[in-house]
């Protein structure tokens, strides 16, 4: 049974993940609210580890991972969810913005990455590989004029994977990127219903409008993410690694 560290486990895209993957596999469950782990891990079948963290303190981190090694974790894969950049179309913030930013989407995530890292046992040899997927979305690949922050933060993470998949590769590490476009979350839902409630619209109406420039004509589902997710821990992914997928129903343009 192979044991994955699922950053972002309480939202609605991390349950889902959660909910997936732990039928068949043992998970370490980390957010910021200890109580909603608890809640969580408390539904979910079999026995899993709750660990409350934030990833914009480096202290909080570090004590994450004084955690997974006081209890001996060893971890097979990685779901690195960095808390989203604000969406925002400054394309010049303040440097106090920039660290901030930098600090809760990028600085805290990668530690924590690290942190996962080095309780990882792969042997290549013996066909056993650990993977690593980091969530990040779609304007690591086409830029969004109202998303200038998020766009930088995107892109790095894209170079970071790739820089970790030619750095961590020959131990038997593999770095994807899986690059979300609109996703029906359950705070997605609500942005989107209170658009529908400003224009007078039904959800269902105010949905099709949004899609209607995706291909699909559909946002996706947590539970399409999670599908996603586990086919790349798995040996799917096991002649991948350094890629960033797009799940965005066909929406980004770019080749």
């Amino acid at each position: 049974m192979a044991t994955y560290l699922v950053t972002g486990a309480t939202g609605g895209i991390g349950e889902a993940i959660c909910r997936k993957l732990a039928k068949d596999h043992r998970l370490v469950l980390v957010a910021r609210d200890q109580a909603k782990l608890d809640a969580l891990s408390s539904s979910l079948e079999g026995a899993h580890l709750s660990l409350s963290a934030d990833m914009a303190s480096d202290e909080s981190v570090a004590a994450l991972a004084a955690k997974l090694e006081e209890g001996q974790v060893v971890l097979d894969g990685l779901v690195l969810m960095p808390p989203q950049p604000h969406a925002a179309n400054e394309p010049m913030p303040s440097p106090e913005v920039w660290r901030s930013l930098f600090q809760t989407s990028f600085i805290g995530p990668l530690s924590l990455l690290k942190a996962a890292v080095s309780r990882m046992r792969p042997d290549p040899a013996r066909g056993h590989r650990a993977k690593i997927v980091i969530i990040s979305g779609i304007s690591s690949a086409q830029v969004l004029s109202h998303y200038a922050t998020a766009n930088v933060i995107r892109t790095a993470w894209v170079g970071e994977a790739k820089t970790l998949a030619f750095a961590l590769g020959s131990q038997g590490i593999h770095v994807n990127t899986l690059s979300l476009g609109g996703t029906l979350s359950p705070w997605y839902r609500d942005k989107i219903e209170e658009r529908a409630q400003k224009a007078g619209h039904s959800f269902e109406a105010q949905l099709a409008i949004e899609t209607d420039n995706v291909p699909l004509k559909k946002y996706g589902e947590p539970t399409e993410v999670a599908a996603v997710v586990e086919g790349l821990l798995s040996s799917l992914s096991d002649h991948m690694t350094g890629l960033n997928i797009l799940h965005d129903g066909g929406f980004t343009r770019a080749y």
